[in-house]
């Protein structure tokens, strides 16, 4: 999908996006005073440049602080259970502390409650207006100047020290297939001379998978399934083609109720954040299994995700009009709006990262294996949502949907090693002199997301990282 100008992609929107065509040089309007590129934290590590996690992101995790902390006197041994934290530059705030050892306006208090709590799923429950606020009140909070500074200062933690753990429990997670340079060279390996099939261009696809598979864990077990020999019979043993997919989660927020869709003018406020997503994909497995009914083990034995939560709040400054290159259908009415067709698209960038064991031995960097953006994206998040309710599906908060491999038109742009070997063909040259068609025992796979723009400071979705374990 190509970036076009602010007056393509608003021509036929409502009457208040129009009147940004009045002023083509103002600021997005949908921005408020969190947005402020030159807003400053009193943190000062929120204020380096490239800082992941300034005080124009404020994204959400889940963790444990150190159990003993001997300059404050701190000593929670006993203590496991979670809270919620808000990521600030180096730091996480913690909002179980900054609860009861800060000063809030009285409205403040009650969204504090559940993810003091560590129940972030409890939060999400109140709705975008209370996350809207929460987001105003920690923004000015940590902004510089602010009275509540000495107070927060003592309910911070470093993050190298903290344990993190999944941002809430994932009820379902339903994988889509919504970037199109993936489908098109994934088919052609399979169907040259129709590498599309006839309904992508007009429906979201996407099957359902395993949300109990769904993890921040740093490590992946090579998983066992059935693969096809060259005999054309199968046999039981570990996957040779184990793969990883770039995709971006997407976390719901607020429940739809059995029978009734959500449509696509309400379908954001039930998107709560987003994330980095990895699908790992054996891909040997799949190819056996895979028909007629699509993924199944190949898929379900793990799905990593990055820790944070960006808010959807956090991303407007990088929302871009959606358009559909010139020739192709324009969705159907109950995935098309004029608000999704004004800012329905997100400018997100996304990296791949290979370091092997080797090259871990070596003392050697991890190499840059693919870069892409979700501007790439055939659907938007919010037809996504909107889609998935269509037929009447309730979604509930903490229900998890990955948007599927995230790859550009161009070969470095390829978000997965199927694409960027030609399927398995093709061998990528590593430093060191090794190569890969797939991944081996050992690599470390890390997925980077970040947003950045003229006008606007830039912002980071966190890291996913995954080391390759061997089959036990």
């Amino acid at each position: 999908m190509p970036i076009v100008s602010l007056k393509d992609g608003v021509e036929n929107a409502c009457a208040f996006h129009r009147c940004v065509l009045a002023h083509p040089r103002a600021v997005n309007p949908l921005c408020d005073p969190t947005h402020d590129p030159t807003r400053l934290s009193w943190v000062p590590s929120a204020n380096a440049p490239g800082a992941e996690f300034p005080v124009q992101n404020l994204p959400m995790a889940c963790f444990l602080p150190p159990r003993i902390d001997a300059v404050r006197g701190y000593d929670d041994q006993a203590d496991e259970s979670l809270r919620v934290g808000v990521a600030i530059g180096e730091h996480v705030l913690d909002l179980r502390l900054a609860s009861t050892l800060c000063p809030w306006a009285d409205e403040i208090y009650p969204l504090l409650e559940p993810l003091s709590a560590g129940d972030l799923a409890a939060f999400m429950a109140l709705g975008r207006p209370a996350w809207k606020l929460l987001r105003a009140a920690l923004s000015a909070a940590l902004s510089e100047g602010s009275d509540q500074a000495p107070f927060l200062d003592m309910c911070l933690w470093p993050l190298a020290q903290v344990r993190l753990a999944m941002p809430c429990r994932v009820g379902d997670f339903t994988d889509f297939f919504a970037g199109i340079h993936h489908a098109r060279a994934t088919g052609a390996l399979a169907r040259p001379d129709n590498p599309l099939l006839p309904n992508y261009q007009w429906v979201p696809v996407g099957y359902h998978g395993r949300a109990s598979s769904v993890d921040v864990a740093p490590a992946v077990r090579r998983p066992m399934g059935q693969l096809r020999t060259a005999d054309g019979r199968p046999v039981f043993g570990p996957s040779r083609r184990l793969d990883y997919e770039l995709e971006l989660g997407l976390w719901v927020g607020a429940d739809n109720p059995l029978g009734q869709p959500v449509p696509m003018e309400r379908a954001e406020d039930h998107l709560f954040g987003i994330t980095a997503l990895n699908d790992w994909s054996a891909r040997d497995i799949q190819a056996w299994e895979s028909l007629p009914l699509g993924p199944f083990l190949a898929k379900s034995f793990a799905t990593s995700v990055s820790p944070w939560v960006v808010s959807w709040e956090a991303l407007t400054p990088f929302r871009r009009p959606f358009v559909r290159p010139e020739g192709d259908p324009q969705p159907l009415p109950h995935l098309d709006s004029a608000f999704n067709r004004a800012w329905g698209a997100i400018d997100i960038h996304l990296e791949v990262w290979l370091r092997t064991a080797q090259m871990r031995e070596k003392r050697m960097p991890a190499v840059r294996l693919s870069h892409s953006n979700a501007l790439d994206l055939y659907w938007t998040p919010a037809q996504l949502l909107a889609h998935h309710t269509s037929n009447g599906c309730n979604l509930r908060r903490g229900d998890l949907l990955g948007t599927g491999t995230l790859s550009g038109p161009r070969p470095e742009q390829a978000g997965s090693l199927l694409e960027l070997t030609q399927g398995g063909r093709v061998a990528l040259n590593l430093p060191g002199g090794q190569m890969r068609t797939f991944l081996e025992d050992g690599d470390t796979v890390t997925l980077r997301a970040y947003c950045q723009a003229p006008g606007a400071r830039p912002i980071g979705l966190g890291r996913v990282h995954g080391t390759v374990l061997p089959t036990p």
